[in-house]
């Protein structure tokens, strides 16, 4: 924690140099001490103070100075920091002005000089001051600020990439808090500016590019080196545990994401399933403590960085990036998961991001204190979801088109949500419509067995219907059921392409694809449970079948 500063201004350096010492020899250890001799100098260095989330607690000036006396100083550094504390040091014949000063300025206190002994005369006094200040003080957050509209996508997509990345920020609405707008005069922005990431230094992004600000944050969009035993793409819980265990093995691992660690799962507000923790766990807390891991064993982490194609050469696999760049690996696993459907409805397409979310509950959740909202699916996500808002919203009405959640919902979510009071399942319930102006403000319901349609008031809908593969990109010959899913193992045989496409003398590996060196786990595989530790336990072993493959190539 940053301490509060003390600034002392005296054109005298003896003078100066006595109260510095006086100063630091009282309180240095809850204060920092600034000193210096020039007014000018001094009113100049408080603005960048000010951008860079520091606080004055309280200025100690000299009334007769050449530029400007003591008085005009304080006036003017009220204005960065209304709530620093202000003294003036004094001379007798200047006690007239000082008087002057505590009636026109509200100067909270004058000390003659000389003020020895500083135990009588000096600390007593600022004592009492700083004891006022400390009263009212409440530290500044230090870390970033994101400043901007709440119903703007722009906002929304830095959110969550700040988020999804772990990194702590603090959201500052400019409709809503005032803080907000002290930060754009500070910095001399305008509205049309946000949004706008401050950083911890001061320094301001306008509207940034997801890449820029990674850039900023000291996360690596580039890779180091131009060859890597495995690659591995996508970050869910599979890919994950592929980098612990390829990093730990030995493997010179990368892992690349286009978003953040954790995949669908790690915007999951509570897992309760997972093994080894009886209490459950977050989804950003389960990415958190993986890549930690992961790196501890020397994994390199590329994020935010998009794969758009990979061509194999025999041994060795050229991935392309969407930023030109491309890393080259002996081996690759595919654990790019898979994503929430989209309602095909040009009303919610307006709103998204707007008050209309696909599984982002978690970082939006404060936004809707109460306030009704409305979640659309009937799956353990939407359920993980409805009971996390049902934290802050009003109520939380859930939309499933069955009668009930009991055919696709663990029974443990049911229970919870027939024990949450501000929960209500709506079956055979859609939605079609979504109305608004700048956000939306309202959905139409309509009963899928009466065809009966209501409008009701609604703060924002999050979709969690539905998941597809993430495999569009895949343009090489990689075998993939009729939805888009990955086929590995014995399960190619049953494709007709599967011979034209594999020439190996041996059979593929329970996890590897028609293309011998490339493996896919976690969801995106056509076959799997679905489940975080199945996922888990898919990159745990895909990565021994890639010790066999690089052990025969």
């Amino acid at each position: 924690m940053r301490l509060p500063i003390i600034l002392s201004i005296d054109d005298d350096p003896q003078v100066l140099q006595a109260i510095q010492h006086d100063l630091r020899q009282q309180y240095r250890k809850q204060y920092r001490i600034m000193c210096t001799s020039s007014a000018r100098e001094g009113l100049d260095s408080l603005t960048e103070l000010k951008k860079k989330g520091e606080e004055v607690a309280l200025f100690l000036s000299d009334q007769r100075m050449p530029d400007m006396t003591g008085v005009e100083f304080l006036t003017q550094a009220r204005r960065v920091f209304p709530n620093a504390k202000r003294a003036l040091l004094t001379a007798y014949s200047d006690i007239d002005a000082a008087i002057r000063a505590i009636n026109e300025v509200q100067l909270d206190y004058y000390i003659a000089k000389p003020w020895d002994p500083p135990e009588e005369k000096l600390y007593p006094v600022l004592d009492d001051l700083l004891s006022d200040w400390q009263s009212d003080y409440r530290p500044a957050f230090e870390g970033l600020k994101l400043v901007g509209y709440q119903f703007s996508p722009q906002s929304h997509a830095l959110k969550d990439f700040l988020a999804g990345n772990l990194f702590a920020y603090q959201w500052l609405d400019i409709e809503t808090d005032p803080r907000a707008q002290e930060l754009l005069d500070l910095h001399g922005l305008a509205p049309a500016d946000l949004p706008i990431v401050v950083l911890e230094d001061g320094t301001v992004l306008k509207q940034p590019a997801l890449a820029d600000l990674a850039e900023k944050l000291g996360l690596a969009p580039k890779a180091s080196q131009e060859l890597y035993d495995l690659a591995i793409i996508g970050s869910g819980p599979a890919g994950l545990a592929a980098a612990v265990y390829g990093g730990s093995e030995g493997l010179r691992t990368i892992l690349i994401d286009k978003r953040a660690p954790g995949g669908q799962a790690g915007t999951s507000s509570r897992i309760e399933n997972y093994l080894g923790f009886p209490n459950g766990l977050s989804g950003s807390d389960l990415a958190r403590r993986a890549i930690t891991q992961a790196q501890r064993f020397g994994v390199e982490f590329l994020v935010p960085q998009e794969v758009v194609s990979i061509t194999s050469r025999g041994q060795y696999k050229d991935i392309n990036m969407a930023d030109g760049s491309a890393v080259v690996a002996r081996a690759i696993i595919l654990s790019t998961g898979v994503s929430y459907h989209k309602l095909e409805n040009e009303s919610l397409d307006k709103f998204t991001g707007a008050g209309v979310y696909y599984g982002a509950a978690t970082t939006e959740a404060y936004a809707f204190k109460g306030k009704p909202v409305y979640v659309v699916g009937g799956g353990n996500s939407a359920g993980q979801g409805a009971m996390y808002l049902s934290r802050t919203a009003s109520e939380v009405f859930i939309c499933i088109r069955r009668p009930d959640l009991t055919e696709t919902m663990s029974q443990y979510l049911i229970d919870q949500i027939e024990r949450t009071p501000n929960i209500t399942v709506l079956g055979c319930t859609e939605v079609i419509e979504a109305l608004g102006n700048e956000r939306m403000e309202c959905v139409v319901l309509q009963n899928m067995d009466t065809q009966e349609r209501r409008t009701v008031p609604a703060a924002g809908l999050f979709i969690f219907i539905g998941t597809k593969p993430y495999t569009d990109w895949i343009e090489m010959d990689i075998i993939k059921d009729p939805k888009g899913f990955i086929a590995t193992g014995r399960d190619l045989a049953k494709y007709a392409d599967f011979k034209k496409v594999w020439k190996q003398n041996r059979e593929p590996f329970a996890l590897e694809t028609c293309s011998p060196g490339i493996f896919a786990a976690g969801d995106v595989r056509a076959g799997a449970m679905n489940r975080v530790a199945s996922a888990v336990g898919e990159g745990a072993m895909a990565v021994s079948f890639v010790h066999k493959y690089l052990a025969e190539s």
